[in-house]
């Protein structure tokens, strides 16, 4: 009864991956306009120019952020296929086509 309970995967699964993966281009936008926001916000507060390129760098760095761990996490989750029979060969072997013409 455990090891049935352990198999049920939730029946939207694959909707909410791809929601997740649709958030990173909208999170990467957002960084990047908040970061503006910011360094424009500290221009206007403190009267340097160079404060609104600090924002915006500030921003760009948040989005990189948001894709390394992202793909840490699409890492995270294709580290099991290699074990999986089904990709067992191509791990083992590589992507090589059936075509030996070349």
């Amino acid at each position: 009864m455990e090891n049935k309970e352990e198999q049920k995967v939730p029946k939207h699964r694959d909707k909410i991956v791809a929601l997740d993966n649709l958030s990173l281009g909208i999170s990467i936008v957002a960084a990047i306009v908040i970061g503006f926001a910011i360094g424009y916000g500290l221009k206007e507060w403190t009267g340097y120019s160079w404060t609104l390129w600090l924002g915006i760098f500030w921003g760009i760095a948040a989005a990189g952020l948001n894709i390394y761990k992202a793909y840490k996490r699409a890492q995270k989750e294709f580290e099991g296929l290699e074990n999986d029979p089904r990709y067992a060969y191509r791990a083992k072997h590589g992507d090589k086509s059936d075509d030996e013409d070349e």
